[in-house]
């Protein structure tokens, strides 16, 4: 077993332990308090990592056996992970309010950033052809 064939899961460990050190140092600075939220800021990065986990395996198997369809795999991949999300994030979607709109915010913020952060590896992987 290669270790520098699950790099970009180490990566991706790497960077979302970051991204939730900076995230808590944000919230802390800024006062912002998160326990009314509907899910936690630990529930949701548990949450995203596991499927951007799920995704990069799925990329690595796809590598595996045929280069030239990483780019389409992680596009169907990512697409899946949109409607999971969309599905958990049904219920803060149904509420309506200002505490709520802070934790709207939120979860697309998180969104965004794993969806960087899982395009920037693709490209990483895409580009190891070259």
């Amino acid at each position: 077993m290669s270790l520098k064939k699950y790099r970009p899961l180490l990566s991706l460990v790497v960077l979302a332990g970051l991204a939730y050190l900076i995230h808590r140092v944000i919230f802390y600075a800024l006062e912002i308090n998160d326990t009314p939220f509907y899910y936690s800021i630990e529930t949701l990065y548990l949450l995203f990592l596991v499927l951007s986990i799920m995704v990069f395996v799925v990329l690595l198997k796809v590598k595996e056996r045929s280069f030239d369809n990483v780019g389409m795999s992680f596009l169907l991949s990512t697409s899946v992970k949109m409607i999971v999300c969309y599905v958990i994030l049904k219920p803060i979607l149904q509420v309506t309010n200002e505490e709520n709109t802070l934790e709207k915010i939120n979860f697309f913020m998180m969104f965004i950033i794993f969806l960087a952060i899982e395009t920037i590896l693709t490209i990483r992987i895409l580009n190891e052809k070259q």
